[in-house]
Order: C-alpha cells, then sequence, then structure tokens
C-alpha cells in the first residue's frame, strides 16, 4: 500500500487526531512496545491509523462505531496476534468517531 500524502489528501487533521488517539491506547502501546507482531510491530501499527483514516474518508455513506470496532479487533488479532477484551477497543473506537465528527464539522 502507497503512504498517504497528508497535503494531498487533505485529510492532515484527521491523521493527527486518529494517531493521538492510537498513541493513548495502552493495547496497541502495549504490542508495539513488546513486538507483538514481530519487529515490524511499529510499522504495523502506523499501517493501522494508515486503515483508519482510509476506512473514514473512503466514502461519503454514514459510518457506524461497531463497524471500527470489528476493524480494530480484526487489525489486532492479524496483525498483533492478540485479543483485546478489555474494553478498550470499543472505547477506542467511539473516540476515533468523535475525531471524526469534530473533522467533519471544521473543529480540529
Amino acid at each position: 500500500m502507497e503512504p498517504i500524502n497528508v497535503e494531498k489528501s487533505g485529510h492532515g487533521h484527521l491523521e493527527q487526531g486518529i494517531s493521538a488517539v492510537l498513541s493513548r491506547w495502552n493495547g496497541l502501546e502495549m504490542a508495539v512496545q513488546n513486538q507483538w507482531g514481530g519487529r515490524d510491530s511499529t510499522r504495523k501499527a502506523q499501517q493501522l491509523s494508515a486503515d483508519i483514516l482510509s476506512w473514514f474518508s473512503q466514502s461519503k455513506a454514514p459510518r457506524y462505531v461497531e463497524d471500527l470496532e470489528n476493524l480494530l479487533h480484526e487489525r489486532m488479532l492479524l496483525s498483533f496476534n492478540t485479543d483485546i477484551e478489555d474494553g478498550s477497543i470499543e472505547e477506542v473506537a467511539e473516540q476515533l468517531m468523535i475525531v471524526h465528527e469534530e473533522y467533519l464539522h471544521g473543529n480540529l
């Protein structure tokens, strides 16, 4: 997958918001620090951020928090071989939805 050119995509603020939410997620931080995804765990975390940005920006159709939760759960399982069941996926998904809403309303 080609890196996202933030300037061309016009999603720079959204990308920053997504990165900020993910940087505060203890489950993802532990997965990266402990290299649960192997030596390229940091790259996998960056790819997760890019995948979320794509998920938000690919379609004008309504986005549902449950779909984002599924995306996060699937990526954590496949990329980091971890099943997070502490409720943080739902919390992070909700925070990401808020970031997206703020972005749509020009408040980021």
